[in-house]
């Protein structure tokens, strides 16, 4: 037990305390406060961290607390690369949701902060646990929070799209349960504190030892990555997304989108490549087949796209489905592109978020052929824009260029086939991203809902800003970022034996 609150321990109290908090409070003003203040709380905790990456620092980074069980589960978290990228991009996160929305009216506001701080707490679980069982929970606490903001303040067609969401993603963590008690029941026993009993544990350096045959290790691997593929999503096990991030309120689309389906390629990279290696081996090239599919599958439903959410949903499926490629690619290149562009994709997707949610909140039209000329209207909001889109196609000197870069030469180091077909997908991003500019930004004003359209306020150009500086400070430096995935990385390949 440690003698003092560690970073990964602050990182979940703090945005849990802000959501009970936010329960309690009935001014819709002081919630939004309080979760503002907490989420700059939680922001700062995570830059601090990045100060303490050095092993000597463990016992800030890393906490065991033990429970007098006999099961062999203990509140075991950690800080590692991996964890410090995903957990500092939902960091940065949720003040920039929560900055755009400071005007926005919500019906029993205290209910609609505590759950987005509720939420903020269970990814962090998700991104800092090193207990399989502990693991597990957050991943349905992660869920629950969202459910309930879909699900209550979503739009007319939203019991509908909650659903399907519940029902995917409550059966892939099924899936997964079963999986983490088998691998559990296969672990090395171990005596037990009052040395009266052995048990088996949860703990992550217990389940890489576990005794689990190739044959074993094949079905299981399934079991996980499953469960993993319906949260990114990737194709085939995508249908949930685009209906939920239509019918979501801007904010839980944000989270949705930017921060959650990166617990699909967590999990990957933490539990399934680790465990599982000679199933790895064995499937990576069927997973890349798979998952290029639906980069030029989802990539062609964006280009025919009305809806403007919907277009970016299918986009997010792309873009995942890269990422995800470039896990299985299995070099140095491909992962490590991979985990600068897990915080690239966040960051840029909640800035196309944020615009989209600002002209449908202020036009209440959200189809492409219903807009047009809001350039006219709300020329900073159109800059903020275009800079947006651009970096989410990868442009030279935005966060995104490095990221595609090193993820397709570690693709094409596999086949060039696999960097060529799926290269296809960024020539399809390009055109649906410029037609959408062009047809609903650039042109005339040539209806009342685009005349609707007003200048944005202060916060909102604020949190705009700093997604847009971010742009161009990762696109132009991204070494940073890559120190952080680099060690983990080495010990991913190592235990992979490449």
């Amino acid at each position: 037990m440690g003698e003092f609150i560690t970073f990964p321990e602050l990182l979940i109290w703090l945005p849990l305390i802000a959501g009970l908090l936010c329960f309690l409070l009935k001014n819709e003003r002081t919630s939004w406060t309080l979760s503002f203040v907490f989420s700059l709380a939680v922001l700062a905790v995570s830059v601090a961290s990045l100060f303490y990456t050095d092993p000597k620092f463990i016992t800030y980074n890393t906490v065991n607390y033990y429970y007098p069980n006999n099961i062999g589960n203990t509140f075991f978290v950690g800080l590692g690369g991996t964890s410090r990228i995903l957990t500092l991009l939902t960091a940065l996160a949720y003040p920039l949701i929560l900055l755009t929305i400071q005007k926005n009216q919500f019906k029993n506001a205290s209910s609609f902060f505590g759950l987005m701080m509720l939420s903020q707490c269970g990814i962090m679980g998700v991104f800092v646990s090193l207990d399989a069982l502990l693991f597990y929970i957050f991943w349905e606490v992660a869920l629950i929070p969202i459910y309930f903001l879909c699900s209550k303040w979503g739009g007319e067609r939203r019991i509908q799209a909650t659903f399907k969401f519940f029902v995917y993603t409550f059966a892939g963590s099924l899936l997964m349960l079963t999986g983490i008690i088998y691998v559990y029941l296969h672990t090395p026993p171990k005596v037990f504190e009052n040395g009266a009993q052995t048990l088996h544990s949860f703990a992550y350096s217990a389940f890489s030892n576990a005794s689990l045959t190739s044959g074993e290790q094949g079905w299981l691997f399934w079991l996980f990555f499953i469960a993993f593929a319906i949260k990114m999503p990737v194709f085939p096990f995508h249908t949930w997304q685009p209906d939920i991030y239509d019918q979501s309120p801007g904010p839980a689309t944000m989270i949705l989108s930017g921060i959650m389906v990166k617990m699909g390629l967590y999990g990957v990279l933490r539990w399934l490549l680790p465990l599982f290696p000679e199933a790895v081996h064995k499937y990576n090239h069927l997973i890349i087949t798979l998952v290029i599919i639906g980069i030029i599958y989802a990539s062609l439903l964006a280009v025919i796209q009305d809806n403007l959410k919907k277009l970016v949903a299918y986009s997010s499926i792309a873009h995942i489905g890269l990422m995800c490629a470039s896990v299985f690619a299995l070099n140095i290149n491909s992962m490590e592109g991979m985990m600068l562009q897990m915080f690239n994709h966040g960051i840029n997707v909640i800035g196309l978020w944020i615009v989209l949610e600002i002209v449908e909140r202020q036009t209440g039209a959200k189809k492409i052929s219903e807009l047009s000329g809001i350039a006219n209207r709300a020329p900073v909001l159109t800059i903020f824009l275009v800079i947006i889109a651009l970096a989410n196609i990868a442009l030279p000197l935005t966060n995104a260029f490095p990221g595609e870069f090193l993820m397709f030469t570690g693709l094409f180091e596999v086949s060039p086939w696999y960097a060529a077909v799926a290269g296809l997908g960024i020539v399809f991003a390009a055109i649906y991203i410029l037609n959408m500019i062009q047809k609903v930004f650039y042109g005339e004003v040539n209806n009342n809902i685009s005349a609707s359209v007003k200048e944005i306020g202060f916060s909102q150009k604020l949190s705009l800003a700093v997604i847009v500086v971010v742009i161009f400070v990762i696109g132009i430096y991204p070494q940073p970022v890559l120190n952080l995935a680099k060690d983990s990385v080495s010990v991913l390949l190592g235990k992979l034996g490449m």
